[in-house]
């Protein structure tokens, strides 16, 4: 038996980490909402199960963002973890990229996100907890050439949260990023664009087009297990306290690793250059 029973609110749940999850978190014998933008994708997880009900929710349309917390709300008495996970991929250069996938990225990962946080907050604050839960990626910590805009929402991620996080601590509301690696979700597959043919710049052939088409040749391939990663995010959870971020994944580890020392021994290395940009002490 789990220690406290919560209810879990989670976006984008018809296939990958959304759906995995939803899964998981019943199974740990949490109550789940589960939502898709097309709804019957998902019934098939709430099927005869009293702990869940599945909503339509696409998180561009502020409408129903708000319609589903409060659907949410009233059916269980409220939300005590919000789990932003619906989002989408591009494989661009950013020369590449056109204004309407730009956005569309925008619109799905990032401005869904706020709508959903924003609409779950008041309900956490009148009960002084809660727990909100953004997808991010290793792509929050060090972009990769022909993903620039997709690591452009996912760094707009880190920050809000990062932000976010200390507003609402002293509310007795915690916040946690989870930053996977390469997974086994159709992330490179059937849910990232890329740009059209007539677009390609030949002169980013070797960057952009041979990381365009290793994410490609990779899909279903990765290291990494859904529910594994679900299993992971519901322990962190149940811990005293949690952790602010939680990479997932051997791959994740060590390239946050290896960009974070790069980063610090560059910090160190321009010290003095980076201290000579203040005015200068006044003398003792």
């Amino acid at each position: 038996m789990i220690a406290q029973q919560k209810v879990w609110f989670i976006t984008g749940c018809s296939t990958g980490f959304g759906r995995a999850l939803a899964q998981e978190v019943l199974a740990a014998g949490h109550k789940a909402v589960v939502t898709a933008r097309n709804v019957a994708q998902v019934k098939d997880l709430v099927e005869g199960n009293d702990q869940a009900i599945a909503l339509p929710l696409d998180v561009t349309d502020a409408a129903q963002v708000r319609e589903a917390v409060e659907a949410a709300e009233t059916h269980f008495g409220g939300i005590d973890v919000l789990v932003n996970n619906a989002g989408i991929g591009y494989f661009a250069a950013v020369e590449e990229s056109t204004d309407e996938e730009i956005r569309r990225i925008f619109d799905i990962n990032v401005f869904g996100l706020s709508d959903l946080i924003r609409a779950v907050l008041p309900g956490m604050r009148a009960r002084r907890s809660g727990t909100i839960v953004n997808f991010s990626s290793i792509g929050g910590l060090r972009a990769f050439p022909a993903v620039g805009y997709y690591a452009a929402t996912k760094f707009a991620v880190e920050g809000l949260t990062d932000a976010l996080r200390q507003e609402v601590a002293p509310l007795g509301i915690t916040t946690l990023l989870v930053e996977p690696g390469p997974f086994r979700t159709d992330w490179a597959g059937r849910s990232a664009n890329e740009t059209l043919p007539e677009r390609e710049i030949a002169d980013y052939a070797e960057t952009v087009g041979a990381q365009r088409a290793a994410f490609r040749a990779d899909t279903g391939k990765e290291p990494g297990d859904p529910h594994s990663a679900a299993r992971a995010i519901i322990t962190a959870l149940a811990a005293d306290t949690h952790p602010q971020r939680l990479l997932l994944g051997a791959p994740a580890y060590s390239m946050a690793i290896e960009q974070l020392e790069s980063m610090l021994a560059e910090i160190r290395a321009n010290e003095a250059l980076t201290l000579s940009a203040d005015f200068e002490s006044p003398a003792a």
